[in-house]
């Protein structure tokens, strides 16, 4: 059974987090902190860890905090789930050793994970190839010249059958999360975040940066006030005319710009935000079909439910029954 595929059949959940040399506290911290505040919550270990190192040894991270491990990685261990944690200088650490202890895990049965750079070890051990992973942006042209078996995507995070990986920062936050709802329920994982006063679930299929954080549709200044515009009128949208009118632009305008920098219509983009929108809207609250529908700017729940279908290729129904 894989850790993100079902409800969890055994009560605690080991999880075991490799920390390289260079690794983010913040990406290691926003993944550990949220399986220690369900444990808290509920009152008992749902969650239970053990931190390893190549040496044994204390790990220095990125912002030069040592950390104290619980052991060495060795030949013999036995882990169900192992999660990758690391940043820079990735190749200073990576050893044959290392590849035939990550090699010898997988045969046991092992579940891998890869948060930040760690996807970079997982990759160059083989352990991704024919599956899905991301890594953080910054690596990633070099990650997919690199790795063509591997599917790589430029989200925030993904879950790929018994591989999981995520960009790094807080998106491992975002991805504990959703191991939390996946094996526990949506109440206990907006407890958790509750508990990090953090107000907004992130699916991991967004995008690891905002388009508007492209520098060079910030630097536009039509087309990143079309996308703003776009963001604050969610429940009553603009036609694209209006829209064009309102930012003192031109639909021809508007639609050379989406088409240069994004790929996509104005039109098109402005309906994914709001689809979007629904989509956590589906996962995170009980508003009913319709009330989502209305609240994204669609006029009933059948245009809703089609453009849904389109995006996501299933029906809010489907998308709601499987959280």
């Amino acid at each position: 059974m894989y850790l993100f595929g079902t409800a969890a059949d055994k009560k605690p959940q080991k999880i075991a987090f490799l920390l390289i040399p260079g690794f983010s506290m913040l990406c290691f911290s926003s993944a550990l902190e949220p399986l220690r505040a369900a444990n808290m919550k509920v009152g008992e270990k749902l969650y239970e860890w053990k931190l390893y190192s190549i040496t044994g040894k204390t790990v220095r991270a990125s912002n030069d905090m040592e950390l104290t491990v619980d052991a060495e990685l060795g030949e013999t261990e036995n882990i169900s789930t192992l999660i990758v944690c690391a940043s820079y200088d990735v190749e200073k650490s990576y050893t044959e050793k290392l590849a035939s202890i990550l090699r010898r895990l997988r045969s046991k049965g092992t579940e891998f994970g890869g948060m930040d750079a760690g996807s970079e070890i997982l990759a160059k051990v083989g352990l991704l190839d024919g599956y899905k992973a991301t890594v953080h942006w910054e690596n990633f042209e070099g990650f997919t010249e690199t790795y063509p078996n591997i599917q790589t995507e430029l989200d925030l995070y993904v879950v790929d059958r018994n591989r999981f990986t995520c960009g790094g920062g807080t998106t491992s936050l975002d991805m504990m999360l959703q191991l939390i709802r996946v094996q526990y329920g949506l109440k206990l994982s907006t407890d958790v975040a509750d508990v990090f006063i953090y107000q907004r679930f992130r699916e991991g299929n967004n995008p690891q940066r905002l388009a508007s954080d492209n520098p060079q549709i910030r630097k536009n200044k039509i087309l990143s006030v079309a996308i703003e515009t776009m963001e604050e009128n969610v429940e009553t949208p603009f036609l694209i005319p209006e829209l064009a009118q309102e930012i003192g632009s031109t639909v021809r305008e508007l639609e050379r710009l989406f088409k240069k920098y994004l790929k996509t219509s104005p039109a098109t983009y402005y309906r994914n935000i709001r689809l979007d929108i629904a989509q956590r809207f589906l996962k995170q609250t009980d508003f009913s079909i319709l009330d989502i529908a209305i609240r994204c700017g669609f006029n009933s729940a059948t245009s809703f439910a089609r453009s849904y279908r389109n995006r996501f290729g299933q029906s809010p129904r489907t998308s709601r029954r499987i959280i």
